[in-house]
């Protein structure tokens, strides 16, 4: 792989730290210390000061009022397991993992080089963190570190992890047993990819939970706090959990952020523009001109419906439609409905005809133009691949380009998310999305999502709020992640079913409108984005959708992940994007042929569309059309909260 031009650090899918104060460093707080020396008490004041007899008074208090309050959310709770709520009632395996989980430890068990191998890399381990845990202790010597946490592991920031020397070893040796732990699940031969997988993220889910940060006692920035705040943090720590448990109603609801941090259509989503055309499924917007020409053939974005739109209208600083309409883009843009039990039966097939087609129609209407560019994001993309090769078996040449953002049609390697694709975890989908009457609510995605990355999405802010005993600050990505959207039973179950568990698609085998569809009719023009560290559509997973295309067709990866790899404004200088223009056999190859560019990729794909015709007309504003202007963007299914 060649390099033209520098390129910044790696980067992370959350490039803001959401758990940093202003109070902090970035590397932690400092190693525990003792507390300044104070005048000693008098003969007769006893062993506590008068002072703090307030202070012990208030958390004596509040602990008692949050203890009742917490009891009297479990029972209610329990109440509502022992009363049959599908919801609250106890899996012990929700994921009907125990037979993948025998499996593969029969296999481990029946492979003693395997077990001899680990348990030898652990004896070594562990001679070595003792021997260099007793120098440090008895001479103050510095040593080498017998193992390190893996790049980008946050977990491990506070300074007393590393100069410390009870945390370090007690860190050390956390590190030691995970690699024991999951180098036996990964290494067992025999094991069906499915299996593994499933077993995979089991075990590292509970590696994760047992880490020694997520206990009071064993975290010394926890301990840094109890031991200034005189356990105040504590106690409001039991208050956030009780003030997250009656939100959710019994079931835990983690606050990410501040939920009235933000207004959607205010701070968020404040790009001007019109909502023009309504129905069951979708508002469409067009956005206000930014130039006084704009491209003659229009841009049609169809964000993904599982979670809402906004990601790509956040800040004006940050906002990809604000960019588009900057560049002299027509910019239209689907906003899903949250939908409720009304709408249980949807179906996939509908969303694309009252969704996408009946964008075409709208855009037309509004513009006076046929054809027009296309996106799609995520699983939005999923759904316009599946239209494209439906509209060639119709000869239907409304869409001229399309563009895919992190976006799959081959599911062989899709990534973390095949772990709840098998029918056991399909059957047990149905069966809460039947207890809350034929719809899956948001709590229930938005926990499978933070489940991707526990450390980050769960772990921390379990420290954060009820160790720690902070609230939760105001940041606008975690902000868009809690507000979650509901998904009909039809149209989820068709999705996980005929692309992850199937993989129809890609097999030329999925019908819809009574079409076998076929990748390889598509023969328009197609951008295809990929995010180096992305863990729902890897990068490996959408070339090979990239592949399945029958006309020109350009992949581009870019830095970070998932989300931060997408929504990466020019102005902010971060992160970089690779650029080949061949099409080889595999990513790796394709990978060496590739030149690097430090920075945003969308400048690059302004250029590629406007290649694809850069014809000018008047600026068109919402409402001059056949289309008229419904309410103001960013319209009125977006703020329907789940």
């Amino acid at each position: 792989m060649t390099s033209r031009k520098p390129h910044p650090d790696h980067p992370e899918d959350m490039s803001v730290d959401a758990t940093r104060t202003s109070t902090q460093s970035a590397s932690g707080p400092a190693p525990l210390k003792q507390e300044a020396e104070t005048k000693a008490p008098e003969p007769g004041d006893g062993f506590v000061f008068e002072e703090d007899f307030d202070r012990l008074e208030a958390i004596s208090r509040s602990i008692l009022k949050s203890t009742l309050k917490g009891q009297k959310l479990m029972g209610d709770a329990m109440r509502r397991s022992l009363e049959g709520d599908p919801l609250m009632r106890p899996q012990i395996d929700p994921m009907h993992a125990n037979p993948e989980i025998l499996q593969t430890w029969e296999h481990i068990l029946s492979d003693p080089e395997l077990i001899m191998q680990a348990q030898s890399d652990l004896y070594a381990g562990y001679l070595d963190l003792w021997s260099n845990a007793t120098r440090r202790l008895m001479n103050s010597e510095k040593t080498e570190p017998v193992i390190e946490p893996a790049p980008g592991d946050k977990r491990w920031r506070s300074k007393a992890w590393n100069d410390h020397p009870l945390f370090d070893a007690m860190k050390q040796s956390y590190l030691l047993n995970q690699r024991f732990l999951m180098g036996l699940v990964d290494g067992a031969k025999g094991v069906d990819d499915t299996a593994r997988r499933k077993v995979h993220f089991i075990t590292q889910q509970m590696v994760d939970a047992l880490a020694p940060t997520n206990f009071a006692l064993t975290n010394p920035e926890v301990l840094e706090e109890t031991f200034k705040t005189r356990g105040e943090n504590l106690t409001r720590g039991l208050m956030n959990l009780v003030k997250d448990l009656e939100r959710g109603k019994g079931r835990l609801a983690l606050s990410q952020a501040d939920p009235d941090g933000f207004e959607v259509g205010k701070d968020l989503a404040s790009t001007p523009g019109e909502v023009v055309y309504r129905n069951r499924v979708m508002e469409l917007i067009q956005y206000a001109p930014a130039t006084d020409t704009v491209r003659k053939r229009p841009l049609l974005i169809a964000p993904p419906w599982i979670n809402k739109f906004y990601i790509l209208d956040m800040r004006v600083k940050n906002s990809m439609i604000g960019w588009l309409t900057e560049q002299g883009f027509t910019v239209f843009l689907i906003s899903w409905v949250n939908p409720d039990t009304s709408m249980k039966d949807v179906t996939f097939e509908d969303y694309i005809r009252e969704g996408l087609f009946a964008a075409l129609v709208g855009v037309e209407r509004a513009t006076g133009e046929r054809q027009a560019d296309t996106v799609g994001y995520c699983i939005g993309g999923t759904m316009l691949g599946s239209a494209l090769a439906w509209m060639a078996a119709e000869d239907d040449d409304r869409i001229t380009s399309a563009t895919f953002f992190a976006a799959q049609h081959d599911f062989e390697l899709a990534g973390d998310l095949l772990v709840f694709a098998d029918q056991e975890w399909l059957s047990e989908i149905s069966r809460l999305m039947d207890a809350q009457g034929g719809v899956l609510d948001g709590r229930t995605m938005a926990d499978t999502f933070n489940m991707l990355r526990s450390n980050d999405l769960v772990w921390s802010f379990v420290i954060r709020n009820y160790l720690l005993g902070r609230e939760p600050q105001a940041f606008d990505l975690l902000y868009w992640n809690a507000d979650q959207t509901r998904m009909p039973k039809a149209l989820h179950l068709f999705y996980l079913n005929n692309f992850y568990r199937q993989n129809l698609l890609s097999k030329g085998e999925l019908i819809l409108g009574d079409h076998r569809l076929n990748l390889k009719d598509v023969k328009i023009p197609v951008f295809m984005q990929a995010s180096q560290q992305d863990h729902i559509a890897p990068a490996d997973s959408v070339y090979r959708s990239a592949k399945l295309f029958g006309g020109e067709v350009e992949y581009m990866m870019a830095g970070s992940g998932h989300i931060a790899g997408v929504v990466n404004h020019p102005d902010a200088q971060k992160y970089q994007h690779w650029v080949n223009t061949a099409l080889p056999e595999d990513h790796a190859e394709w990978l060496d042929g590739a030149v690097e560019y430090a920075g945003s990729w969308w400048l690059h794909w302004r250029d590629w569309l406007k290649a694809q015709t850069d014809e000018q007309v008047p600026a068109r504003a919402p409402g001059d059309g056949a289309l008229k202007s419904i309410c103001p963007a960013p319209g009125e299914y977006v703020k329907v909260r789940s």
